[in-house]
C-alpha cells in the first residue's frame, strides 16, 4: 500500500511538471531548441561552481593559525614600547644645552650723573655670557643603561603575552576540531535514528511495533538535531574568537584542519634553572630585577657632582675703558645632608623592591613545578582512558548495538532495546570526544607552563 501512495505521489508530480513544462513550451516554442538547452546547462554549471568556490572556506593549519596570531595588536604595542625606550636610551647621554646671554654690566641708571673725575668709565660696559654643563658621564651611561633594561623588559612582556595568545588560539582550534567529530558522530545517529523510525513506521500497520516507541525513537531523533544545532553554535563561536586572535575579518571563511594529530611527549620535570631560563615571564622578571639594579645604580651615581664653566665678556661703552672677562668653573655638592636624603632613601627602596621581585620569581617557579607535575600525572591518567575507549568500551558498544540492529531487522529484538543500544553507544562516542577535548586541553596548559 505505501509504495502503491508513493507511485501515486510521485505520478501526481509528474503529472503537474509534465503540465507546467508543457504548457510553458507551448508558450515559448523556441525553448526547444537543443543549442538553447545546452548553453543554459552551460551557464548553471558556471554559476554553481562560482558559488561552490566562493563560499568555501579556507581550511589553516595550526602553524599558520600561529603564524596570523603573532600579528597581534596586543603583540604591536609591545615592540612599539620597547622601541621607544630603545628611543630614549640614545638620548639618555646628551649634554645640556648651551647657555647664550647678552646684557650690561655696571651700567647707571639712565638720567643718573656721572661722576666728572671717572669720566667714561663710569658708563659701563656690554656683557656676553656663555655657560655650559657638564654632567657625570658615569651618571649618564648608567641612566642609559637603566632605560635600555627597561626595553628588555618590554621584549619579554610581549613573549609572554605571545605565550598567553598562542595557547588560546591552541586551545580553540583543538576543540574546534573535537566539534567538526560531534558533527560527525552526531550525524551519523541521524542516519541511524532515521532508518530506524523508517523501520518502525513500516513495520506498525503489521503489529509489529508500538506506537509509544516510535514517539521515543522520534523524541531521540530531535534530540540528535538539537545537540547538532549545538554544536554548530560552539564551532561559529570559536570561529569568530579565532578570527579575532588573528585579526582577520569576522566574515572571512575559515576552517580547521580535522587530521591534525596532536601530540603528547611527557618529559622530565625540569629543574628551577631550566625554568627560569625558559618562561618568558621568569625572563621578564628577571629583565626587572636587572632594570631595578641599573637604576639603583644611577641614584647611587647622583653622590657625584656636576660641573659647569661660564665665560663673561665685557665691551665698554666709555673710550678709555678695557675690555675684561670673567672665567669661572663650578661643582655641584650633592653629598650634603639636604641634598643626598632623596637618592640614598631611592637606593634603599629599591633594594626592597628587588627583594620583593626574587621571592615573586621563587614562588612562581614553585607554582610551575607542582602545575607541570599535576598537569603530567592527569595527562597520563587520562591517555589510559582514552586508551580503553577506543580499545574495550566503543567497541564493545557498538558490537552490542550491531547485535540487537541484526535481531531487530529479523524481528527478533523490539525497537526500544535497539534505542538503547545506540543510545549507549552514542553516549560512550560523545563521552569519548569531551575526553579527547580535556585532554586536549591539558596538553595546551602543559605546553603554556614550559612555554613552548
Amino acid at each position: 500500500m505505501e509504495n502503491y501512495i508513493y507511485s501515486q505521489q510521485h505520478a501526481r508530480a509528474g503529472a503537474s511538471l509534465s503540465l507546467r513544462l508543457g504548457g510553458g513550451d507551448s508558450c515559448l516554442p523556441w525553448r526547444q531548441s537543443p543549442d538553447w538547452r545546452r548553453a543554459f546547462y552551460v551557464v548553471l554549471c558556471l554559476i554553481t561552481t562560482l558559488l561552490a568556490t566562493t563560499t568555501h572556506a579556507q581550511v589553516m593549519s595550526l602553524d599558520s593559525v600561529l603564524l596570523h596570531v603573532t600579528r597581534h595588536p596586543m603583540l604591536q604595542e609591545y615592540d612599539h614600547n620597547a622601541r621607544a625606550m630603545l628611543a630614549y636610551s640614545e638620548g639618555a647621554t646628551a649634554w645640556m644645552a648651551p647657555m647664550v646671554g647678552v646684557g650690561t654690566f655696571m651700567t647707571p641708571y639712565p638720567g643718573a650723573k656721572l661722576d666728572e673725575m671717572m669720566g667714561d668709565r663710569d658708563k659701563g660696559s656690554i656683557m656676553v655670557s656663555i655657560e655650559q654643563s657638564i654632567p657625570n658621564t658615569a651618571r649618564l651611561q648608567a641612566r642609559k643603561d637603566y632605560l635600555a633594561a627597561r626595553a628588555t623588559i618590554e621584549q619579554h612582556g610581549r613573549a609572554d603575552q605571545y605565550n598567553t595568545l598562542r595557547a588560546e588560539a591552541r586551545e580553540l582550534y583543538y576543540r574546534w576540531i573535537v566539534d567538526e567529530k560531534k558533527i560527525v558522530v552526531l550525524r551519523e545517529s541521524e542516519q541511524i535514528l532515521a532508518l530506524l523510525l523508517k523501520l518502525a513506521r513500516i513495520r506498525y500497520p503489521y503489529n509489529q511495533g508500538s506506537l509509544g516507541a516510535i514517539y521515543e525513537a522520534e523524541s531521540k531523533y530531535q534530540e540528535v538535531q538539537n545537540q547538532a544545532l549545538t554544536t554548530q553554535g560552539d564551532i561559529a563561536e570559536k570561529s569568530y574568537r579565532l578570527k579575532a586572535l588573528m585579526n582577520l575579518p569576522a566574515t572571512a571563511p575559515l576552517a580547521v584542519d580535522t587530521t591534525l594529530v596532536v601530540a603528547y611527549t611527557p618529559v622530565a620535570a625540569p629543574d628551577t634553572t631550566a625554568l627560569g631560563a625558559q618562561r618568558s615571564d621568569l625572563r621578564q622578571l628577571n629583565s626587572s630585577i636587572d632594570a631595578i639594579r641599573l637604576n639603583q645604580r644611577y641614584q647611587r651615581l647622583q653622590a657625584r657632582p656636576d660641573f659647569k664653566l661660564r665665560f663673561d665678556h665685557m665691551e665698554p661703552l666709555g673710550r678709555d675703558m678695557p675690555r675684561q672677562f670673567t672665567a669661572m668653573a663650578m661643582v655641584s655638592i650633592p653629598i650634603a645632608p639636604w641634598s643626598s636624603r632623596m637618592y640614598t632613601a631611592e637606593a634603599r627602596g629599591m633594594h626592597d623592591e628587588i627583594q620583593a621581585l626574587q621571592r615573586t620569581r621563587e614562588a612562581r617557579l614553585l607554582e610551575a613545578r607542582g602545575m607541570l607535575g599535576g598537569l603530567g600525572a592527569r595527562l597520563a591518567n587520562l591517555q589510559q582512558q582514552m586508551e580503553r575507549y577506543r580499545a574495550k568500551i566503543l567497541p564493545a558498544l557498538r558490537h552490542n548495538y550491531d547485535a540487537r540492529m541484526l535481531a531487530y531487522e529479523e524481528n527478533r529484538e523490539q525497537l526500544p532495546m535497539v534505542v538503547d543500544s545506540w543510545e549507549a553507544w552514542n553516549m560512550a562516542r560523545l563521552e569519548y570526544l569531551e575526553k579527547t577535548a580535556e585532554y586536549y586541553s591539558l596538553i595546551v596548559r602543559y605546553e603554556k607552563e614550559l612555554d613552548q
